[in-house]
């Protein structure tokens, strides 16, 4: 069910290029076109036309394809109205007419009485449909706002982190400076896309590639390093959280356990990194970033380092190293 308001004017109205191009136009019912979208599912409305109406969704989206419409032809030149008007009794969302076909003189009609928003699409019904739901899972996708910087590193979705001064903008401007990207700073939005995928961008896409660096000001990332340095939107793939050092904090040394972050249902990994003057952040970052790498290749560092010493314990070398060769023999 969607959580926001989005009518059948915002879908028309929506800017999608390329594989996300939906191709609508309306036909008739243009005061049908307020109406809300509160199922984000689609119908074929096959039964329906039939006079079956029974658990019929009407308050989904009503697709017609080659069949629907030749059925309604065959309506319209047996002069039975009266299906469609029984059909548009139950006020339908909207429907959709997918590979540019029109719905009969009678059908259009109708819907212009009843307000129900009639659309044409030249899109096939099964790709139609495919776009659709990929679309309705982004603009209807959980989301909420972080503080932090947000960059992808060797192809990895990474954020930043900590509190305020703690000096994310600062190893974020070093990273770019190393042919990084920019996604978004200090305000991050992020969404949840098919309830396992953390996707980060901008919270105001004006904004979201300036940074502002303590003692110089707002920057133009786009400005200052070209547009090849920022991207507009990236999965979150490891959460980096700098913090000020504590010597009484035991740090992960060997990096057994892998921590985790839950964003909005998701776990996440995550670490941290301890800040401190002479610590090369932006290049423990970049190791970060290429061991997570690594692991989703099936390589994990730690693990393979652990299998190498108990298998160096097991033949013995350890105890002449230990106990040196007189003791142990």
């Amino acid at each position: 069910m969607a959580e926001k308001k989005f009518t059948i004017l915002d879908l028309i109205n929506l800017e999608l290029s390329g594989y996300d191009a939906l191709n609508l136009k309306c036909v008739a019912g243009r005061r049908g076109l307020s109406r809300e979208l509160s199922d984000t599912s689609i119908n074929r409305p096959g039964l329906g036309l039939c006079g079956f109406f029974e658990f019929f969704p009407r308050s989904r989206i009503q697709l017609f394809g080659s069949s629907e419409v030749a059925y309604l032809n065959r309506l319209y030149a047996e002069n039975r109205t009266d299906t469609i008007r029984q059909f548009f009794t139950y006020d339908i969302l909207c429907c959709i007419f997918s590979l540019g076909q029109e719905p009969t003189a009678d059908f259009l009609e109708i819907a212009e009485e009843v307000s129900c928003a009639v659309l044409i699409t030249d899109l096939e019904p099964s790709e139609f449909m495919a776009r659709l739901m990929r679309i309705f899972s982004n603009i209807f996708a959980p989301r909420k706002t972080l503080h932090g910087v947000f960059l992808e590193v060797y192809g990895v979705g990474i954020m930043l982190s900590g509190h305020s001064g703690v000096g994310k903008s600062e190893t974020a401007l070093e990273l770019l400076e190393r042919g990084h990207r920019l996604v978004a700073d200090d305000i991050v939005e992020i969404r949840c896309v098919n309830g396992n995928m953390i996707l980060g961008s901008g919270a105001n896409t004006l904004m979201s590639h300036h940074m502002e660096i303590r003692g110089l000001g707002i920057i133009n990332v786009a400005q200052l390093y070209g547009i090849g340095a920022i991207r507009e939107q990236k999965e979150v793939q490891l959460v980096v959280n700098l913090e000020e050092w504590d010597s009484e904090k035991i740090y992960d040394r060997i990096g057994m356990a892998q921590k985790t972050v839950n964003l909005l249902g998701v776990e996440i990994p995550t670490i941290d990194i301890p800040v401190r003057p002479g610590r090369n952040l932006p290049v423990i970052i970049e190791a970060a970033a290429m061991n997570i790498r690594l692991k989703k290749m099936g390589y994990n560092s730690a693990r393979d380092f652990n299998k190498n010493v108990l298998r160096w314990i097991e033949t013995g070398d350890a105890q002449v190293a230990y106990y040196g060769t007189e003791d142990y023999y």
